[in-house]
């Protein structure tokens, strides 16, 4: 190997360096004075379709939707990042309330502008004036932690300026000390697998939260995938410019993006081109990171791709970067692997689940380790085979629950007060037993339900752009991520 092909891949085994922000104490007035915020906008939202269905005893599905997004914008912050969770997944939430929940992904309370400048004179070290030629007073983005402004650069650059919100880190600290005791006390008393993976969320959040807090942070993980972006044939993909004299740790200055949303089928197709191998092209790149080095844009909300008119999409707000540990990371290759047809990787897989679940799957659903495989051949292989269109995360997402309730000889889909007791006290029992064994809060649950969370999005942008199309379905691009080297080789 020569010196530049070692120095090459030094530089790609190296991820982005990231220290996560302590979060601020928060103390019981604070939780409380929060609690009571959160009940009167709930109650204030929620009350006229109390009302109504009471008079009228009938309730749409979905007619919760709006009524909760309106609480979400009302409150921010933490709540909002929930709120995009559910405006780019149909597919789980269905999309008539996906559609609700679209506005989430950039939308948030204002800020006044005297407040921004403040922020950034004070991160800068020098007043507005002197560190941009102009400064649009007008946000062009208000996100749940921050907001983003348009500038320009005394030499002329076009730039986008992100700015955190005033205060944001002792909200932000105040919900998750809330949140955690309540998804803790749902998770237990009914062992609903849906909350059970909220609260293993919920354990990575606080320090993905953290992380989000000192922009340094994203600026490195931007400056990192422009890097591989270099080193990698994906043409249509782009990461903004960081331009680092002009940012720092609550302000982000970047190349501007003068692109629309990936989910903006109008403006889309007024730009001329076919969007679908643009959108393939970002979902490939994400999956080929992940693949080689375990590491993956956190956060690929529609509002986070832009399409752009010169058929490039631009990748933006890397605030939340993934990082698989070692065993996550080898699941998830065999998982592409046993894609792209190795049998053998079934069993790897089977032995590794084993080896995470054991004492569960033994004393729940009597598994053997040939019937483990046949349920994950069963359960992962037609969301890793079939066509996006064809492809259901959230069947996927539910077969764990409805395979502990068959075992039960419980009815899963029954919606009787009687059968839904049953369930709830036999997911009660499994996941009391489950954290006897320590099988909760893992490194393992952790990345792979943010894994999860990204194959939600991106099960909806195929839907939208690549319905025929499969997610491994580029068999040379993905055996060649698999051949490369995951680690660097010595100088």
């Amino acid at each position: 190997m020569s010196e530049t092909e070692s120095l090459n891949a030094a530089t790609l085994d190296l991820t982005p360096r990231v220290f996560p922000l302590e979060l601020p104490r928060t103390s019981r007035r604070d939780v409380l004075r929060r609690a009571r915020q959160i009940s009167l906008v709930t109650a204030k939202h929620f009350t006229p379709l109390a009302i109504r269905s009471a008079l009228t005893r009938r309730l749409d599905a979905t007619a919760y939707a709006r009524p909760l997004r309106r609480t979400f914008e009302e409150l921010g912050a933490t709540f909002m990042k929930f709120g995009q969770l559910i405006g780019s997944s149909p597919g789980v939430f269905g999309e008539r309330v996906a559609a609700e929940f679209r506005s989430c992904l950039d939308t948030g309370p204002s800020v006044a502008f005297e407040e921004v400048r403040a922020a950034v004179e004070y991160d800068l070290g020098m007043p507005l004036e002197e560190a941009f030629w102009s400064f649009s007073e007008s946000p062009i983005g208000t996100a749940s932690i921050s907001v983003v402004h348009k500038a320009t650069t005394t030499d002329g650059r076009r730039v986008a300026v992100k700015v955190l919100r005033p205060g944001i880190e002792h909200r932000v600290a105040t919900d998750l000390d809330l949140f955690q005791p309540m998804l803790e006390v749902v998770a237990k008393q009914t062992g609903e697998y849906a909350a059970g993976q909220m609260l293993a969320m919920f354990q990575g959040f606080r320090v993905q939260m953290a992380e989000e807090m000192d922009l340094r942070n994203e600026a490195r993980a931007m400056a990192h995938y422009r890097t591989l972006l270099s080193e990698v044939d994906l043409k249509r993909v782009t990461v903004p410019e960081v331009i680092g004299e002009l940012s720092g740790p609550r302000v982000l200055t970047m190349e501007f993006f003068d692109g629309v949303p990936v989910d903006d089928l109008t403006t889309v197709a007024r730009y001329g081109y076919d969007p679908a191998p643009v959108v393939h092209e970002v979902i490939k790149g994400f999956l080929l990171t992940a693949i080689r080095w375990g590491t993956f844009h956190g956060d690929v909300h529609a509002g986070n791709l832009l399409l752009l008119p010169d058929g490039r999409v631009g990748v933006i707000d890397w605030g939340i970067v993934g990082k698989l540990d070692p065993g996550t990371h080898g699941f998830f290759r065999n998982l592409i692997e046993a894609a792209l047809g190795d049998e053998d990787a079934w069993a790897r897989l089977a032995s590794f689940a084993r080896e995470m679940y054991g004492p569960v799957l033994e004393r729940q659903l009597g598994m053997d380790d040939e019937q483990l495989e046949a349920f994950l051949r069963i359960t992962l292989g037609p969301v890793l085979t079939q066509p996006f269109g064809e492809v259901s995360l959230a069947d996927l997402l539910n077969a764990p629950q409805r395979v502990v309730a068959e075992a039960r000889g419980l009815e899963a889909e029954e919606a009787s007060l009687r059968s839904i007791v049953r369930r709830f006290r036999e997911q009660r029992r499994i996941r009391a037993e489950a954290e006897a064994f320590g099988v909760y809060d893992s490194d393992f649950d952790r990345g792979i339900f943010l894994l999860s969370k990204q194959l939600m999005y991106f099960e909806r942008y195929g839907k939208l752009f690549l319905s025929d199309v499969g997610l491994f379905e580029d068999e040379e691009f993905f055996r060649a991520a698999l051949d490369a080297p995951t680690t660097a080789e010595p100088a």
